[in-house]
């Protein structure tokens, strides 16, 4: 079975960090473990908990769509937000 780190997305159900997750993946922001400060910025920003995001890039900083809107963190600080996968279900 392979790891976190060699198929690059957090299984089902478990929570995985935003800057493991695989560009181009839906996912739900389950607890943000930052100091309390940072947290509060982050809660401003739109990454609150149980809200739906969208992992855009990875390249130098991590790029989220949050509630229409991208935006650029630090893949540290994307370390500290605690994600788990949408799962994709198609239209009938």
């Amino acid at each position: 079975m392979p790891t976190l780190e060699e198929s690059g997305e957090c299984g089902l159900p478990l929570v995985c960090p935003l800057n493991q997750v695989r560009e181009g993946t839906s996912v739900r922001i389950k607890q943000l473990t930052a100091p309390p400060e940072v947290t509060h910025r982050l809660r401003e920003m739109g990454f609150c908990e149980e809200q739906k995001i969208k992992l855009i890039s990875q390249k130098s900083s991590i790029i989220c769509q949050v509630c229409n809107v991208r935006l650029a963190i630090s893949s540290k600080l994307a370390g500290r937000i605690l994600v788990q996968p949408i799962p994709f279900v198609k239209a009938a």
